[in-house]
């Protein structure tokens, strides 16, 4: 699924082509993605301007005139394409078609439809049941270990599956919590609670410093994300650790051989990669 790299470069790709510009077209080519649509869901789009492309975690809120916002959430295979010049055929997973009055075309293409789309007053937005409980961002400028330390403060949980909870940070995800937890040596199984102090504030921005790596490398591709262009992106060239099982890690002067490398773990469902000799 997208972690929020991934949702940020889709969002920031989408802002270029719809902010400021009015949506002279929007087709449903079907009913339903991962839930039903909105009732009159094209109609209630139809003829209104786009005045923002904001992000809260892994959804994407599109802010409209008439204080509509358009809350989307990518799935496992959801992504968002803009077309500038002549347009492609269709495909069979094109379940949304946006235009605007710039010319512009925005498709979004969704084969495994576990993605969704709501409509509610912007007002409302922080009140919607998907957005309600989301944790801090971990790009805002307030966030840093001594907001994350209380979040942690109590949990008995693996430190890398209190991560995964959306409550504690919003929009991480498997592959940054691995990479944010190596940057920041510790281990994957430490007890969540017993992070706190020094360890925090080191876990805090190695998440930002990883999270701003890989926006900047257009996220990570390893099986349905692209940006808005259509490029891939190529964060997943430059990982530390995750799918990196039994190879070395950045700086290693150990023996893979002799000491296994990179491991892997299960954790709450999740294959969890991480370096025992590095991560304490």
């Amino acid at each position: 699924m997208p972690e929020l790299p991934e949702v940020e470069t889709v969002r920031r790709g989408l802002a270029r082509a719809l902010e400021g510009r009015r949506l002279t077209g929007v087709e449903n080519r079907r009913a339903d993605l991962r839930f039903p649509l909105p009732p009159r869901f094209r109609q209630r789009l139809s003829g209104r301007t786009v005045e923002t492309i904001g992000r809260r975690g892994k959804f994407l809120l599109i802010g409209l005139s008439g204080g509509l916002t358009l809350i989307a959430h990518l799935g496992m295979s959801g992504r968002f394409r803009v077309f500038d010049g002549p347009l492609p055929p269709l495909e069979p997973h094109d379940h949304v078609v946006f235009e605007t009055d710039a010319g512009a075309t925005v498709r979004f293409h969704d084969p495994r439809r576990f993605g969704f789309m709501d409509l509610i007053d912007t007002a409302d937005a922080a009140r919607h049941p998907m957005l309600a409980k989301l944790g801090p961002e971990p790009l805002g400028e307030g966030f840093s270990g001594g907001v994350l330390a209380p979040l942690l403060k109590g949990r008995r949980a693996p430190i890398k599956s209190a991560l995964l909870d959306q409550s504690v940070v919003a929009g991480l995800g498997n592959i940054y919590a691995c990479e944010a937890l190596f940057r920041a040596g510790i281990s994957p199984k430490r007890t969540a609670a017993t992070v706190q102090g020094g360890r925090a504030d080191r876990l805090a921005s190695a998440i930002k410093e990883v999270l701003a790596d890989a926006i900047a490398a257009g996220g990570s591709s390893l099986r349905d994300h692209r940006q808005t262009s259509g490029e891939l992106g190529y964060f997943q060239t430059v990982f530390a650790v995750y799918d990196r099982e039994g190879r070395a890690c950045p700086g290693c002067t150990c023996d893979p051989v002799a000491t296994g490398g990179v491991r892997r773990i299960a954790q709450s469902g999740r294959s969890t990669f991480y370096c025992a000799r590095k991560q304490r």
